[in-house]
C-alpha cells in the first residue's frame, strides 16, 4: 500500500505538472479546483471516504462467525440504500450549480472563471457514484486482506485524468480534465474494484431492508463522519474558500505546494493508515487496548520521520518547484509563488498523517462521534485564526494558518485518546517528536549551507542545474540521516532504512523459508 500510495502520489505530480504546463497558475485552474468543492462535500456527506472504516468492522464480525451471506445482504442493504440517496445528492447538486459554487467560493467576480467552474463542478459530479461504490468494493477486499487491487485505483484515476487532459486540452480547455476525472473514476474506483471484488466474493441482493439492525448500526457509526467537518477534509475546501479572495492563481499555486506535500503525507501517513485499519480494528474486537495502544505509539514514531523529509523538500523548495511544474504556461513568477508557499504546507506533514492514525483508532473502537466532533469544533475554531493569517501574510497566510490548526487538532486528539484509553506509552511518542525537531532542523539548516554554495556551481536557473543540486543534497540527506540516528539512538530510522533497501520479494522469502 505505501508503494501504490506513492506511486499515486508521483503520478498525480504528473497530472499536476502536466496540468501547470498547459494551464498555469491562471484563472482556468483556479475554476478546476474550484470545481472540486461540491463533490468533495457530496463525497463527504455520503461518508464515502469513510466506507471502509464503518464497514469493515461490521462485515469482519459477520465473517468471524462464518456467517458470510448475511454479511454481504448488509453489504448490498447499505449499497441499495446509500446508492440512491447519494444518485438523489447528484441531481440536485447537479441542478443547484451555480448556487453552491457562489456560495463556498464567494471571492470569484470574474464571470467566465465563474461560469467554467459551474460547468466543470456537473462533469465532476457523478464521479461521485462512483467513488462510492468502489469504496465499498474496497472495503470488501480489505476485510478479506486483499490490497494489490485496490492499490491500482488511484493510479488508474491519476492516469485517466492525464490523458484526457492532453487529449481533451486543446479543444476544451481545462474542461478536458474534468472529463479525465470522470472517466478515470469510472475505470479505476468503479470498473476495476468490482471486479476485485467478485474475485474477493462478493455477493449481490437486491434488497431494500431499511429497518435492518446493521444497516441502522451503520447509519450511526456514519452520520457523525457525514456531518463532521475533519480537517484534513476541511483543509482543501478552506484552501479554495480563503484563496477566492486573493490575487488570480492563488488556488492553483496553493494546489501545487500541497501536492507536492502529500507525496510524504502519502508515503508516511495514507499508506499507513489503510494497511493498518484492519488489524486495528481486529485488535479492538478483542478488547486488548494494551495491544492497541501500543500499535498506535509505535506507528505515529513511524509516521513522525516525515519530519526530516519536510525540512529536505523546505530547503529544495525552489528546486523542486521548477522540476515539476516550470515548462509551458507554468513561469518562473509562478515558480516563486508556488515555492512561497509550499514550506507553510510542509510544517503541517507530520499532523497530517500523524490525524490519520489516531482516528482509526477510534473508528477501530466504532467510536465515530468524537472525533467528529471534536474536529468540527477545531475547525470552526480554526476559522479566525486562517483569516488572521491571510489578512496579515495573504496567501502564505492561508497556508500557515491551515497547517497551525492541523498540527494543535491533532496534538489534541491524540491527547483525548490517551486520557481516554490510559495510554502509558504516550511519553515515548512526544520524546520522539521533541528529539525529531531539532535533530531535523540542524540536519536542514546544513543542507541550506551546501545547497548555497551548489547554486554558485550548478546554474540553478536550468533544469540539468536542479536536477544536480536536488541529487547531491539527497545523498547528503540520505548518509547525515542514519547517521543522527545513530547518535540519538532513534532505532526507527535504521528500520525504515532496512525495510525500504532490504525488503526481501516472495520469492527471496519462500527460498529463505525452504
Amino acid at each position: 500500500m505505501m508503494g501504490s500510495v506513492f506511486a499515486s502520489r508521483i503520478i498525480g505530480l504528473v497530472r499536476e505538472s502536466t496540468i501547470a504546463w498547459m494551464g498555469g497558475a491562471k484563472a482556468s485552474v483556479d475554476a478546476y479546483q474550484i470545481a472540486f468543492i461540491i463533490p468533495e462535500i457530496l463525497n463527504h456527506l455520503v461518508a464515502s471516504g469513510f466506507l471502509s472504516i464503518t464497514f469493515i468492522p461490521i462485515f469482519t464480525h459477520y465473517l468471524s462467525q462464518n456467517r458470510d451471506e448475511e454479511g454481504y445482504r448488509v453489504f448490498s442493504i447499505i449499497f441499495n440504500g446509500f446508492g440512491l440517496m447519494l444518485l438523489g445528492f447528484i441531481a440536485i447538486t447537479m441542478v443547484w450549480a451555480p448556487q453552491f459554487v457562489e456560495l463556498l467560493a464567494p471571492g470569484i467576480d470574474d464571470p467566465q472563471t465563474f461560469a467554467l467552474a459551474v460547468k466543470m463542478t456537473r462533469i465532476i459530479i457523478p464521479a461521485q457514484f462512483f467513488f462510492f461504490t468502489g469504496g465499498l468494493f474496497t472495503a470488501v477486499q480489505f476485510t478479506k486482506e486483499r490490497f494489490f487491487i485496490p492499490s491500482l485505483a488511484p493510479l488508474l484515476y491519476n492516469i485517466g485524468i492525464i490523458t484526457s487532459g492532453i487529449i481533451l486540452y486543446p479543444i476544451l480547455g481545462m474542461e478536458g480534465f474534468a472529463w479525465g476525472v470522470l472517466g478515470g473514476s469510472f475505470l479505476g474506483s468503479f470498473l476495476l474494484q468490482l471486479a476485485g471484488a467478485r474475485r474477493a466474493g462478493l455477493r449481490y441482493f437486491f434488497i431494500f431492508n431499511l429497518s435492518h439492525p446493521d444497516f441502522l448500526k451503520y447509519i450511526l457509526l456514519t452520520l457523525p463522519l457525514m456531518v463532521g467537518l475533519t480537517m484534513t477534509f476541511s483543509m482543501e475546501i478552506l484552501m479554495k474558500f480563503f484563496g477566492s479572495f486573493l490575487a488570480e492563481g492563488s488556488i492553483a499555486a496553493m494546489n501545487y505546494a500541497l501536492r507536492i506535500m502529500f507525496i510524504l503525507v502519502g508515503f508516511f501517513g495514507q499508506a499507513i493508515g489503510i494497511a493498518s485499519y484492519p488489524f486495528m480494528a481486529k485488535i479492538a474486537a478483542k478488547g486488548d487496548f494494551h495491544r492497541l495502544n501500543n500499535m498506535i505509539n509505535q506507528t505515529l514514531k513511524f509516521i513522525f520521520l516525515v519530519i526530516p523529509f519536510s525540512v529536505l523538500f523546505m530547503v529544495l523548495r525552489r528546486e523542486i518547484v521548477m522540476i515539476l511544474f516550470q515548462r509551458g504556461a507554468f513561469d518562473i513568477q509562478a515558480t516563486q509563488l508556488t515555492a512561497g508557499i509550499l514550506p507553510f504546507f510542509l510544517a503541517g506533514a507530520f499532523a497530517f498523517s500523524a490525524q490519520t492514525i489516531v482516528a482509526r483508532g477510534y473508528y477501530a473502537l466504532q467510536n465515530t462521534l468524537f472525533p467528529a466532533v471534536f474536529s468540527t469544533l477545531c475547525v470552526l475554531a480554526s476559522l479566525p485564526m486562517i483569516y488572521g493569517f491571510m489578512k496579515f501574510l495573504g496567501i502564505k497566510g492561508v497556508a500557515l494558518g491551515l497547517s497551525l490548526s492541523l498540527t494543535l487538532s491533532s496534538l489534541l486528539l491524540f491527547e483525548c485518546w490517551n486520557r481516554k484509553n490510559q495510554n502509558t506509552g504516550k511519553k515515548e511518542v512526544y520524546t520522539f517528536f521533541l528529539k525529531l525537531i531539532p535533530a531535523s532542523l540542524l540536519l536542514g539548516g546544513l543542507l541550506q549551507v551546501i545547497l548555497v554554495e551548489l547554486r554558485q556551481i550548478f546554474d540553478p536557473a536550468t533544469l540539468g542545474g536542479n536536477l544536480i543540486n536536488c541529487i547531491i543534497i539527497g545523498v547528503i540527506f540520505s548518509i547525515f540521516l542514519p547517521l543522527i540516528g545513530l547518535i540519538l539512538r532513534i532505532k526507527e530510522i535504521s528500520i525504515l532504512y532496512d525495510k525500504i533497501f532490504r525488503r526481501k520479494s516472495p520469492w527471496q522469502k519462500k527460498k529463505a523459508e525452504n
